[in-house]
């Protein structure tokens, strides 16, 4: 049976312990001892001024700040690590918005054109619709970065239109693109793979 919406319960709690496998992946939550590998993949220009709330420099503080905050916030995170269990990035979704939670994902540059963040999401994604009675999924990706929207279309999000999001690296408003995934149309891509989970 589908879970309610989280809020800061023991179900959400419960998600964010989990453990999911792809076909390469593993997404897992982040802890203090992956801050230096976060840190390392993130402070780098071309992948903080995709994202929305991450500042440039990203330091090994700002990586410890936000390890520290998902215990208490309202986001379900999950570091991706690829085979032999190296760190690549970070996939999420964000539930501030309890009617159309936003998934968001980032990849350390070293990393991106392997089909990486497209495995993550979709992973990401089976677990939140199979989890929980949620009707649909948002994102955005800024009109700049094709390179995520081919991700978000892959897995199925259809464009909705064009918003002004304010992205702290830069310290300004910029365009970006606005997507959706409806329970319907995710349930109809399903036989994308399948996603493994332990806990």
């Amino acid at each position: 049976m589908l879970q309610e919406i989280p809020t800061i319960t023991p179900s959400l709690r419960e998600a964010r312990a989990c453990v999911l496998e792809t076909g390469r992946l593993t997404l897992r939550k982040p802890v203090l001892a992956d801050v230096a590998a976060i840190a390392s993949l993130a402070n780098d220009r071309r992948v903080v001024e995709m994202t929305r709330r991450m500042p440039f420099p990203y330091t090994r503080d700002d990586a410890a700040r936000f390890v520290g905050s998902l215990a208490h916030g309202h986001e379900t995170v999950f570091l991706i690590e690829a085979e032999d269990f190296v760190p690549v990035g970070i996939v999420g979704v964000d539930w501030s918005n309890r009617d159309a939670p936003e998934i968001g994902y980032w990849l350390g540059v070293q990393h991106w054109g392997r089909g990486y963040a497209t495995e993550a999401a979709r992973a990401v994604i089976d677990f939140t619709f199979e989890e929980y009675a949620i009707n649909q999924m948002v994102s955005a990706a800024r009109v700049i970065n094709p390179a995520s929207r081919n991700v978000l279309e892959k897995c199925g999000f259809q464009w909705t239109g064009v918003e002004l999001h304010r992205m702290e690296a830069i310290s300004s408003s910029t365009p970006v693109d606005c997507f959706r995934l409806t329970r319907g149309v995710w349930s109809s891509l399903k036989s994308w793979g399948t996603t493994r989970r332990s806990r």
